[in-house]
């Protein structure tokens, strides 16, 4: 039976990867004379607060609540970033979701370490990334095998890997900024 600190926990981080899908990332641009002075980029932030939710939490927990994420998002409520329902099985983002287990497992192992530098939390990130985003090709190119329809593969290759990693691996910069603290709170145990 769940008891009730770890029933909490997974509370918390399904309700921060409901809050991070649904915000999108916006950076202010310098440019003054125009109406609309904010670029907003093709990403939410669901990636970089996976990935801190991992660093706070064992890997069972961040497991259940993505796995409760998917199947609301199947099956009762569209809290996918563009939508749900079963119908979200045959897009690519769905690849995507999938491959934050893997993710997951790979930011979990920084887990097992009293303290963890900048370095190996970066080069654990972009492993992690890297992983995801082949997960997402490999599913998208299961559909695009299942469909026969191949040019639409090189479309979703660029427009959800090649046009978003650069940023995922940005994200882990400010990321890596909170390495120390995480370490710290997660030693006051």
């Amino acid at each position: 039976m769940l008891n009730y600190l770890k029933f909490i926990e997974i509370l918390i981080s399904l309700q921060f990867i409901f809050i991070s899908t649904m915000v999108p990332v916006f950076f202010k641009l310098p440019f003054k004379n125009h109406i609309n002075n904010s670029l907003e980029l093709p990403i939410t932030w669901q990636i970089p607060i996976v990935i801190l939710l991992t660093l706070f939490f064992k890997k069972k927990v961040i497991f259940k609540s993505l796995t409760i994420y998917l199947l609301l998002g199947l099956f009762i409520i569209p809290v996918f970033h563009q939508g749900g329902s079963l119908g979200y099985l045959l897009t690519p983002n769905f690849g995507y979701l999938i491959g934050l287990f893997p993710l997951i497992n790979i930011i979990d192992k920084l887990n097992n370490k009293n303290k963890i530098s900048i370095a190996e939390f970066l080069k654990s990130g972009i492993l992690a990334i890297s992983t995801m985003h082949l997960t997402g090709i490999t599913y998208s190119f299961i559909q695009t095998i299942y469909s026969s329809q191949y040019d639409v593969f090189l479309y979703n290759m660029g427009k959800y890997t090649i046009g978003k990693v650069g940023y995922h691996f940005l994200m882990l910069i400010p990321l890596s900024m909170l390495i120390k603290s995480i370490t710290y709170i997660r030693n006051l145990d």
